[in-house]
């Protein structure tokens, strides 16, 4: 059966571009992508020709399968082009080069914005290929799911979304590894408009930083969590809810006394409540994101530092700041039971973490031999797609009595 993508109600056949200086690599994949039944396939002996087919008005690729090491334009340079040329569809890289080598080339890819479906190596094989392709599908920005970049909107459809309670939360659950119990869940802000689907916050948190509308989102944003999580303990599931905030909420000093207002007025425990801070946000305003973050600390908020060892300053923040968590990137748990480089500095930062008196959340385990790493390196939480996608607050407790019911004296597989 071939491959389809969705198209808004109807379905299409992907598009592929296999870009490849080896004429029998390239050969080889288009048979294999023939065989599973892709035929609209567009094969390029190099990587200019892949940018003048990409560039061509009126033609996309759902999938483009890229070669790292050509001659002329190697890899890296073609994914600047996609950069430029604002690719929106998905980036496979095929590659016999090092690991190390080619995991700079996947944080280049992201760096970009340009969304990596995965690696494959060479010699290619079919069941790579069809494992790749399946996941475009059923993965969280596959097919029905267009990517949009921020300035597709106007900070003045933001406003209007924001005025008309456009924003909604979805929450994904946190367990702990020991005892595999559900003990809090992230909030994630989504647009849904009146019409039309759902827009993810790639889309509209840029714009919002830039229109100086973060503030107002964060502030809907901690109040709804506040509520749901008052409404979730009196039906007796006490979960902590993490925020992420922003540095423009941290350089208002008045901040932990809002919040603790807030919290006060909504009846629920500061102590239910977890500030997520991206580390690379930090160190613009050090002196006021002190004050900040040492009164929230005061109030009995809790402070995790997200993204860890994404930024330039994490031992500094570490040593200066009032954390009570850290949050291991899932650039770094994600296939770290079998890239050794993601696994030692996984493995080092959990030890750090645990000299510190530090709680660890792992976030982005999708895979059970990540969840058995982290089990036997001592890891106290974890979050992933392995556990659950991220989903409405009215579907929040069926899915603990159902993961409870199934998990709690066995991990998942």
């Amino acid at each position: 059966m071939t491959e389809t993508i969705a198209s808004g109600t109807t379905q299409r056949p992907l598009r592929i571009v296999v870009v490849d200086d080896e004429l029998f690599t390239l050969k080889l994949m288009v048979h294999i992508l023939g065989r599973l039944g892709h035929a609209n396939v567009i094969a390029c002996d190099s990587g200019a020709k892949g940018v003048q087919e990409l560039s061509r008005e009126g033609t996309t690729a759902d999938v483009v399968f890229l070669d790292i090491n050509m001659p002329g334009m190697d890899g890296v340079e073609f994914i600047r082009c996609l950069a430029e040329m604002r690719f929106q569809g998905s980036i496979v890289l095929v590659s016999a080069e090092t690991d190390r080598i080619q995991e700079s080339v996947e944080r280049l890819v992201e760096y970009h914005n340009l969304r990596l479906l995965g690696r494959i190596g060479k010699p290619v094989a079919p069941k790579d290929i069809s494992g790749l392709l399946v996941q475009l599908r059923s993965g969280p920005a596959a097919a029905g799911r267009l990517r949009v970049l921020p300035h597709a909107y106007t900070a003045e459809q933001l406003r209007e979304a924001i005025a008309h309670n456009e924003l909604i939360l979805h929450y994904q659950p946190k367990v702990l590894m020991a005892t595999h119990a559900v003990v809090g869940a992230e909030c994630l802000v989504r647009w849904q408009p009146a019409t039309g689907p759902m827009i993810y916050p790639d889309a509209f948190i840029p714009l919002a930083e830039e229109a100086g509308l973060i503030g107002e989102i964060t502030w809907y944003v901690i109040a709804q969590a506040m509520r749901q999580a008052r409404i979730w303990h009196q039906a007796g599931y006490p979960i902590n809810l993490a925020v992420n905030v922003s540095m423009q909420d941290l350089a208002f000093l008045k901040f932990p006394d809002r919040v603790a207002e807030m919290a006060q007025s909504i009846g629920i425990e500061t102590s239910s409540i977890t500030f997520e801070v991206t580390e690379t946000c930090i160190m613009g305003q050090l002196g006021t994101v002190l004050d900040v973050l040492s009164r929230l600390r005061l109030k009995r908020f809790r402070l995790s530092i997200d993204d860890f060892g994404t930024g330039h300053s994490s031992l500094a923040q570490l040593r200066d700041l009032p954390f009570d968590e850290l949050k291991i990137d899932r650039g770094f748990v994600h296939g770290a039971a079998s890239h050794p480089t993601r696994r030692a500095i996984c493995t080092a930062s959990l030890r750090m973490a645990q000299q510190l008196n530090l709680r660890v959340v792992a976030e982005g385990v999708e895979r059970p031999e990540d969840w058995d790493l982290l089990e036997r390196i001592g890891c106290e939480e974890v979050q992933g797609y392995m556990i659950a996608r991220p989903m409405a607050a009215d579907l929040v407790c069926d899915w603990i009595d159902n993961w409870s019911g199934q998990h709690l004296t066995h991990p998942p597989r």
